[in-house]
């Protein structure tokens, strides 16, 4: 009896053991075991079993035997049926066969490496999560060979360049190697560490050595952040106007009917400190420095765009890089800060400071033209004609139109996540003027049309997000108010040379192509933003281009807005043959002034019809 009591708990034990197997398991593997770790309990219970029957055959009567059979039998049933119970052991074999399943359903492992491997896998998006957490979603079409059995999330920074340094970096974050793997890493928001400007993507390690898989990413969805959500007024009419400051305090903007304006921020009117004891400097700190702003300047832009702001209309502002290199390097990029021929310079988004400099101003603006207290601003245009290198926007001459396109939107993305993490209904655009596609050999410039296939390749590449397009749709020549006359540089294909108001919907059809369109398939915003005619060929003409022009604007439905330039005369201009504006230098009204103000209401016939036989057509678009 001692025998069989210890062949007893003999069985319990190793039943015991197979359950807690189970219980205690973290690895489907070892599920798959303890499945069959169970049965062989059943085994073993049916050995001991069979093992004290033949002892006991060896002398005792059949009887006996018969009687210690169905004893220890039931014994077992009674050790099994305290241990385990039936719905353990079914989860154990459904366990067991579904580990058999997942091994099968397992993606391929795919031997690549080097260039071949540089793309293996796909970012599909990297989106802030919480305000705190940077979300990255990755997909592969297997699973690629390498060391071990993880993938690796590695960060760049928006300066950096390629995937080389990643063999001194240290990885964010590793997850199992599978056809969908997601990472979430901290933001940092607020530090110098801050990822908001960084781009990621996934590696493996290859014979000791990191190998990039996927192309970069950057954040796509800065607006997360934003505590303002301001994307303008709904409006009656598309009219805009460039303001001259000087009419703040007259109604004259009232009695115009503008809906839109644009006005002008040049780095050098506002960084600094000033000595000024009634306007003050005013600080800011953007991550842990601070910046100093020249009071009495924002206190006249204050002042300017919360009148504006009251009188219902709505601002874009043009953020021009005019900042001294000696005072303020880290704003100007290196191959700009010498041998300018122009009166502003390329951004810098390729250095570190740069990129704290052009967050620091984007924030600093963003945050103050937003909440309304000192005026709201609906866009920001980075630049203005940008594709004219060597008139509006220097780098160095000799820089190949990649380089430039390149170095462009890296600024261009600084700015966007920075004034979107603050108002992320705020529209951001990139800047054209009419050259359209010259093709000219020793042109100093960029066709526009070139220009643009670079940039949305570019932001595409790296993480798709909702930029939008200004056009400055000039006469040629801009002496030639008449724009609706015959010439042989605008024409109505897509490889004309100029894109003016005459053929301005070669412009808004070319963007209708699958690879401008936005995230969501819908054409960009595009505005209008800056376009003029001189009325010294007359008056008459002058109001005529100007109505036309608008009907033209007003009758597309991919144009947002209008902008006219400008309200008055600018005594420059005037030296150049270009009397724009709907005010002489004296402050007298034109004849486009009434033009300008009856264009979009319902006597607009009575004013502006005349213009119709000036062009030579029956109606308006």
């Amino acid at each position: 009896m001692k025998a069989k009591s210890e062949k007893k708990k003999r069985v319990k034990r190793e039943i015991v053991r197979s359950k807690n197997r189970l219980l205690k398991g973290k690895d489907l593997f070892w599920l798959r075991l303890i499945s069959f770790g169970i049965l062989g309990a059943f085994i073993v219970a049916g050995v001991v079993a069979a093992g004290l029957l033949i002892r006991q055959n060896t002398g005792e009567s059949t009887q006996q035997t018969e009687m210690f059979d169905e004893e220890v039998q039931q014994e077992t049933a009674e050790i099994i049926s305290e241990v385990l119970h039936e719905g353990m052991l079914t989860g154990a074999v459904s366990a067991g066969e579904g580990v058999r399943e997942a091994l099968e359903e397992r993606p391929e492992e795919i031997v690549l490496s080097g260039s071949e491997a540089s793309e293996f896998a796909t970012v599909d998006e990297v989106r802030i999560a919480d305000a705190a957490a940077v979300s990255v979603s990755v997909t592969s079409p297997g699973l690629l060979a390498s060391d071990d059995k993880y993938y690796y999330l590695f960060e760049e920074k928006i300066w950096q360049e390629g995937t080389d340094q990643e063999q001194e970096q240290e990885p964010l974050a590793r997850q199992y190697k599978d056809s969908e793997v997601h990472f979430l890493v901290d933001l940092n928001r607020g530090t110098k560490a801050s990822r908001l400007f960084s781009r990621f993507y996934v590696a493996v390690k290859q014979n000791g050595a990191w190998q990039a898989v996927s192309h970069a990413r950057y954040i796509d969805n800065p607006e997360a952040l934003a505590s303002y959500q301001y994307s303008g007024r709904n409006h009656s009419s598309k009219k805009g106007l460039l303001i001259d400051p000087l009419k703040t305090s007259t109604n004259e903007w009232d009695d115009l009917g503008v809906q839109y304006c644009t006005y002008n921020f040049p780095l050098a009117h506002i960084l600094g400190a000033t000595s000024n004891g009634a306007y003050p400097t005013i600080t800011y700190n953007y991550h842990g420095k601070t910046w100093y702003f020249n009071g009495a300047h924002i206190h006249q832009y204050d002042y300017l765009f919360s009148t504006l702001t009251n009188k219902g209309i709505d601002i874009t502002a043009i953020l021009l890089n005019n900042a001294s290199v000696s005072a303020y390097p880290d704003f100007t990029h290196p191959s700009a800060r010498s041998g300018s021929t122009a009166p502003y310079y390329m951004f810098n988004g390729v250095t570190e400071d740069g990129v704290e400099a052009l967050g620091a101003v984007a924030s600093f603006l963003a945050s103050r033209y937003s909440g309304g207290a000192y005026g709201r601003v609906q866009n920001w245009i980075i630049g203005n004609e940008v594709n004219a290198r060597k008139e509006w926007n220097y780098m160095a001459s000799g820089t190949g139109i990649e380089t430039y396109t390149a170095a462009y939107a890296k600024a261009y993305r600084v700015f966007y996540n920075a004034i979107k993490a603050v108002n992320g209904g705020a529209g951001v655009y990139i800047c054209f003027d009419q050259q359209w596609d010259r093709n000219k050999s020793g042109n100093p410039d960029y066709d526009a049309r070139d220009m643009l296939d670079l940039f949305a390749a570019d932001i595409r590449a790296y993480g798709d997000i909702d930029w939008g397009l200004a056009y400055h749709p000039y006469s040629v020549p801009l002496t030639k108010a008449a724009f609706w006359q015959q010439n042989s540089l605008v024409t109505n294909s897509a490889n004309t040379s100029f894109i003016t108001m005459k053929n301005i919907g070669v412009l808004t059809s070319y963007m209708h192509q699958s690879q401008f369109l936005t995230r969501t398939g819908e054409v960009r915003s595009i505005i209008l933003s800056e376009q003029g005619f001189t009325s010294t060929a007359g008056q008459e003409v002058q109001a005529a281009a100007f109505i036309y022009a608008y009907k033209i604007a007003a009758a597309n439905p991919d144009i947002d807005i209008f902008i006219y330039a400008r309200e008055s005369d600018h005594a420059s201009e005037i030296a150049e043959n270009l009397a724009l504006g709907l005010n002489d230098v004296g402050g007298g009204h034109k004849r486009i002034y009434q033009c300008y103000k009856h264009v979009d209401m319902p006597d607009s016939a009575d004013v502006c019809d005349f213009a119709l036989g000036i062009i030579g057509i029956g109606s308006w678009p």
